[in-house]
Parts: C-alpha cells; sequence; structure tokens
C-alpha cells in the first residue's frame, strides 16, 4: 500500500507546496486540482489527497494576495497626507 504521501505526490503533481511558490504557479495548478476533481474517475484516497494538495495551494493564494494588499495599502498611505496636513490645508 502507498503511503500517503506517495498518493498525495502522484495526485497533485508532486511538487511540494512551499513559500517560493509564486502566485500564478500555485493558481494554475489550484485550477488544475480543481479540474481533476471536478472531472472525477479518481479514487477516494486520491480525491482526498487532490483535495488537500488545493487547500494548501488556496492558503499560498491568499498569502500573495494578503501581502499584495498590505503592500497597496501602505502605498496608499504613504501617497495620502498626513490627517494634520490635510486639515490645514482646508483652513
Amino acid at each position: 500500500m502507498a503511503k500517503t504521501d506517495d498518493v498525495v505526490d502522484e495526485a497533485a503533481g508532486g511538487a511540494p507546496v512551499d513559500s517560493t511558490l509564486g502566485y500564478e504557479q500555485a493558481r494554475d495548478e489550484l485550477i488544475e486540482v480543481v479540474r481533476r476533481l471536478e472531472a472525477g474517475g479518481t479514487t477516494l484516497e486520491e480525491s482526498l489527497a487532490l483535495w488537500e494538495r488545493g487547500e494548501e495551494l488556496a492558503k499560498v493564494c491568499r498569502r500573495w494576495l494578503d501581502g499584495a494588499r498590505a503592500r497597496l495599502d501602505a502605498a496608499l498611505a504613504e501617497g495620502s497626507p498626513a490627517n494634520g496636513e490635510a486639515e490645514q490645508e482646508q483652513e
């Protein structure tokens, strides 16, 4: 019988989910995982391995998107005048 890690590797494409995975890579692999799950034809064990892989890929995507949001918010905050400066300009 195959170990669960082997099933994950075989069912999900083999690449470990880690912080070096780029957003586009994670998104594309997640799309493929969803396609395979929707297509069916996999064993229960393979389906569970794919689901787990998809959850990890979704977390990677979420971290990238959260990071992008934080950078955008910081850039917008730098570009806007401080509250005191805005009040002085209005007077």
